[in-house]
């Protein structure tokens, strides 16, 4: 039960971060708004894990993957912050949501494992719930649309390097690694989009960084008391709070369509994880 509360939380308060994200958009530039939820997310991280994790903080065992992480979960922050700046924030998770079903799609290729043909079967029902949202030939396809998706799809192969690098580094030191890796990739673009924010947009960048750096810690202490295959359908549940957001804060609500492949796509990875859950056991 505390690994189910702790893992649920996490889920329902990371649309927060987003809704920040989408609302300083208006004013300032996805990159700087990237950058800020990097940059905080270490400022309030670093001293958490110096007082209290201390021992956690040694030399990772496989740098090179760690940078690959964190600079694919950069590329699929900017292209998510991106999407949401343009299209609802409920279409642009839906399509994000493609990230389990790629992780699985690719774990023959990252890690090695064997996929059978009624996982790959979800995969490719999955990537249908996507065609369902995006209806191309039908609405115009625009490149709000396109970055969401491809946020979905880096965010699997992020979800691939975790899994790798879940054999070797302690998860907390790679959630601070990541959060390096980002904060110093944006600062190369800083400089040529800053503009000066407000107090309030001050406030509302270091409010973003700390949300999504309390639901991965949340996410990491879930995974002390269950393990990761049995906790990983709740992550759908960020959908919630994310069409609720949407609707009192920014009057968007998904389309019939958006509802259906969303259903498409969510069905889809239940059954990945049910069957993945299903192999792992029968191994032990």
């Amino acid at each position: 039960m505390k690994a189910i509360f702790l893992n649920l939380s996490a889920w329902m308060i990371l649309p927060v971060m987003d809704a920040i994200a989408k609302y300083l958009s208006t004013s300032l530039n996805v990159l700087q708004i990237a950058w800020a939820r990097y940059f905080f997310t270490v400022i309030f991280l670093l001293p958490l894990i110096f007082f209290f994790y201390r021992e956690m903080l040694v030399p990772s065992k496989n740098i090179k993957l760690q940078i690959l992480r964190g600079l694919t979960l950069a590329f699929s922050t900017l292209s998510f912050f991106y999407s949401i700046s343009i299209i609802s924030l409920p279409k642009a998770l839906t399509l994000a949501f493609v990230g389990p079903i790629t992780c699985t799609a690719l774990s023959p290729y990252f890690l090695g494992e064997k996929v059978g043909i009624r996982r790959w079967i979800a995969v490719f029902i999955g990537f249908i719930g996507t065609v369902v949202v995006i209806r191309p030939g039908f609405i115009e396809v625009n490149l709000a649309t396109l970055s969401a998706l491809a946020c979905g799809i880096s965010y699997g192969i992020y979800l691939a390097l975790t899994k790798k690098l879940s054999k070797s580094d302690n998860p907390l030191l790679t959630h601070l690694f990541t959060g390096g890796v980002g904060m110093v990739i944006f600062c190369f673009f800083i400089p040529s989009v800053w503009i000066n924010p407000t107090i309030n947009q001050w406030i509302l960048m270091c409010v973003m960084g700390v949300t999504a750096s309390v639901a991965h810690f949340l996410i990491i202490l879930s995974l002390k008391y269950a393990d990761a295959s049995q906790l990983a359908p709740l992550g759908y549940t960020e959908i919630i709070t994310n069409v609720l957001i949407s609707y009192f804060f920014f009057s968007e609500l998904p389309d019939n369509w958006t509802y259906l492949g969303l259903f498409i796509i969510v069905f889809s990875g239940l059954y990945i994880f049910k069957r993945e859950n299903y192999l792992s056991k029968r191994q032990i």
